[in-house]
């Protein structure tokens, strides 16, 4: 999107996503600039947007390999599909990677389970190996932060349903300076 912005190329989001597709599944979902379900490989995109609130966002200082995971013969292939009503709705988004990385990283493990009583919102974040949980005020998510363990790493923040970058972004990612 910089790129696009700063070499007024004039790439429309959408060929900016499918080239943003080939680095990686979740890409598209950052170019379009707002919160989305995805869908494919993550090249089918419908905005949806979710409840906002503070998380807690810790690193237990373990790296985790995207494409490992996704080669572990204990990854569940066979799950219920999740469709964009049933995940907003539940009470527990599930993520199959969780019980591969939680076996594999017992650092993770342990953090998520530590964010599990601060927390009844407590995940996974993609394949691992960063935990968050959602907490309903900054204060909470504070809180728990200041009682967390050594020497995992953490942050506080809003979720956004908007991209900053996207506000600040001429449309279409055309350089308005030039125009």
């Amino acid at each position: 999107m910089a790129l696009n912005y700063l070499f007024d190329l004039g790439c429309p989001v959408e060929q900016l996503a499918a080239i943003g597709l080939e680095l990686g599944a979740d890409v598209p979902v950052f170019v379009a600039g707002h919160a989305a379900w995805a869908e494919g490989v993550g090249e089918r995109l419908a905005p949806v947007a979710p409840d906002t609130g503070w998380i807690l966002l810790i690193d237990p200082g373990v790296s985790v390999a995207t494409g490992a995971m996704f080669g572990c013969a204990e990854l569940t292939r066979d799950c219920a599909t999740e469709t964009i009503s049933s995940a907003i709705d539940a009470e527990r988004f599930v993520n199959v990677f969780e019980p591969v990385v939680r076996a594999r990283y017992p650092e993770v493990d342990h953090a998520l389970a530590w964010l599990a009583d601060q927390s009844p919102r407590a995940y996974l974040s993609g394949s691992g190996g960063c935990v968050f949980g959602v907490f309903p005020d900054e204060g909470a998510a504070r809180a728990a932060q200041s009682a967390q363990p050594a020497p995992w790493k953490s942050w506080v923040t809003t979720l956004q349903n908007a991209s900053p970058l996207q506000a600040w972004l001429p449309p279409c990612g055309g350089n308005s300076e030039k125009e």
